[in-house]
């Protein structure tokens, strides 16, 4: 998979006066079962997240309070995302590397995840990644 994979999924809103409401359906908002969900909250700030890869992970990442920057790396391209609305996810496929800063104060980041957290599906070095990436 390469970086033109990864994209925003613009998620359902209901809008309400008492309050809005967003969801996500495995297989239909996004392209997978969701078998995990984590977030992360209280980042100190100047802190960075992230900093790997995944083998065959998928995952949605959504800010659901608060924003942050996210740079996805193919080994040929680089991108950047904001994220700071709840209705917004960020789909990244496999062998993609992620790297997280630009924490506001209070943020929320949730992971919709493809699989249960499995240490062996990690590339936690850029240098390992990058040689997976093009082996032939």
């Amino acid at each position: 998979m390469a970086l033109e994979d990864c994209r925003i999924i613009e998620l359902p809103k209901i809008s309400n006066p008492q309050g809005n409401l967003t969801f996500v359906e495995s297989n239909n908002h996004i392209p997978f079962d969701i078998n995990r969900v984590y977030y992360v909250y209280d980042v100190p700030g100047g802190a960075e997240r992230g900093g790997h890869a995944h083998k065959e992970l998928h995952q949605l990442i959504i800010a659901m309070s608060g924003s942050f920057d996210i740079t996805l790396d193919d080994g040929k391209n680089k991108k950047k995302f904001h994220l700071a609305r709840s209705y917004y996810g960020l789909y990244v496929c496999p062998m993609i590397w992620r790297e997280i800063d630009n924490f506001s104060s209070n943020s929320v980041l949730m992971v919709l995840a493809s699989n249960k957290y499995y240490e062996e599906d990690y590339y936690r070095d850029y240098d390992d990644f990058m040689r997976a990436r093009w082996a032939k």
